[in-house]
């Protein structure tokens, strides 16, 4: 399928890929915005490191146990109301934090916030596969670079609104607003995409998915620790930081760190080329993440910026890379959301674990020496999947 099928212009064509940036943008500000407000939410609730982090984990196993749900929505709405589904679903859910100043109302938020980044997250390689084929790098970047900027704008943003407004729960509870502006980008965009007759996935429930490929294992193992990963930076790089000595600047840090892999989404998969073996990007990329996180476990109070810097550009471009692979090694779009469903479905859902280990190993051992030596080691062995895809394996 071409990019251009009946030639739409460019400013149709500019306005489907804001679109996508600004639906994109709303799947990590739930999470985000409690790495910064850790302290608070600690004191309010009383609650230890492990538990906090299961403001972390409930979300991200939300999104794994509800990905399959995404292949019945698109089947039964389309890709485009079914990833219009999905957003709503995380305004809804987004706003209901406002009145929930207890433990069980801002997990079961958080758990409903989870299960609607699921559905739209599923669906958005179909979307790439569908409408961008042609492009598929270049179109991933661009919804995974807005994935980053509604991260890197809740976690600089958080802790200011939450003084401002004298709540925690309100400042999460804010973020529903980005996302409403989501939902109303996304209406507009339904001619722009033209997605109307695109194919969905398939299956609507774990029986669809393509259990028995290797391929689709690979990019799981993939999408497992790249989630993980991410996730572990959004919870504990700001508390690692903070006891390094860093204090308010740590969640400044943070905010850069996220800037930068804003940044390298975009900028990786441009380098390479739409045609380009992923391989080489991918390994590079985790290569540049593992030396991240293990500069930040072994000194990192020392050279901070150059960890930040090395966390930014590799997890960045690992990132979209990873979220590239199910486009590249699939048919058409309903093969694209099968694997990416899959990948989702088991992926976040060992994914989830990762930071609550992080937490636990922080309590033991009263600091995070080993959990992101642990991290680093992670990142290292995802070279082990990523030499195992098929030679060749490009952006399109």
């Amino acid at each position: 399928m071409r990019l251009i099928e009946s030639p739409p212009g460019k400013q149709v064509l500019g306005l489907a890929g804001l679109a996508m940036f600004v639906a994109a943008a709303n799947l990590r500000p739930a999470i985000a915005a409690v790495s910064p407000l850790v302290d608070r939410i600690r004191a309010d609730l009383d609650m230890t490191a492990t538990g906090v982090a299961l403001l972390t984990t409930v979300p991200t196993l939300a999104m794994g146990l509800c990905a399959p749900l995404a292949a019945m929505a698109g089947r039964r709405f389309g890709l485009h109301r079914g990833v219009l589904l999905g957003l709503v679903v995380i305004t809804v859910a987004t706003a209901a934090r406002l009145v929930g100043g207890s433990t069980w109302l801002q997990l079961s938020c958080a758990a409903v916030v989870g299960a609607g980044i699921a559905i739209a997250q599923t669906l958005l390689p179909a979307v790439v596969k569908s409408r961008f084929a042609d492009r598929a790098g270049l179109a991933t970047g661009v919804y995974t670079a807005g994935l980053g900027a509604g991260g890197a704008v809740a976690a600089g943003v958080s802790a200011p609104l939450a003084d401002f407004l004298g709540s925690w729960p309100g400042a999460l509870a804010s973020w529903s607003v980005l996302a409403l502006a989501g939902v109303a980008a996304w209406t507009a965009s339904r001619r722009s995409l033209a997605l109307d007759r695109a194919a969905a996935p398939a299956g609507p429930l774990t029986t669809g998915l393509p259990w028995r490929s290797g391929v689709a294992w690979r990019v799981t193992a993939l999408s497992a620790a790249n989630s993980a990963l991410y996730y572990c930076e959004l919870a504990w790089v700001v508390p690692l930081l903070q006891e390094s000595g860093l204090g308010t600047g740590a969640g400044m840090l943070l905010t850069a760190m996220i800037c930068i892999q804003v940044v390298a989404m975009l900028a990786v998969p441009a380098l390479l080329g739409e045609r380009r073996d992923l391989r080489v990007g991918l390994t590079l990329t985790a290569a540049l993440t593992a030396l991240g996180f293990t500069g930040l476990a072994l000194a990192p109070a020392t050279a901070t910026w150059l960890w930040i810097l090395a966390l930014g550009v590799g997890h960045g471009g690992l990132f979209t890379l990873v979220l590239t692979v199910p486009v590249a090694v699939s048919r058409d779009s309903a093969e694209a959301g099968r694997i990416s469903a899959m990948a989702f479905f088991v992926g976040y859902g060992c994914a989830a674990l990762v930071p609550m280990l992080v937490g636990i190993l922080r309590d033991a051992m009263a600091d995070f020496r080993l959990a992101f030596l642990l991290l680093a080691a992670a990142a290292a062995l995802t070279i082990v999947p990523i030499t195992r895809l098929r030679r060749g394996v490009a952006h399109s």
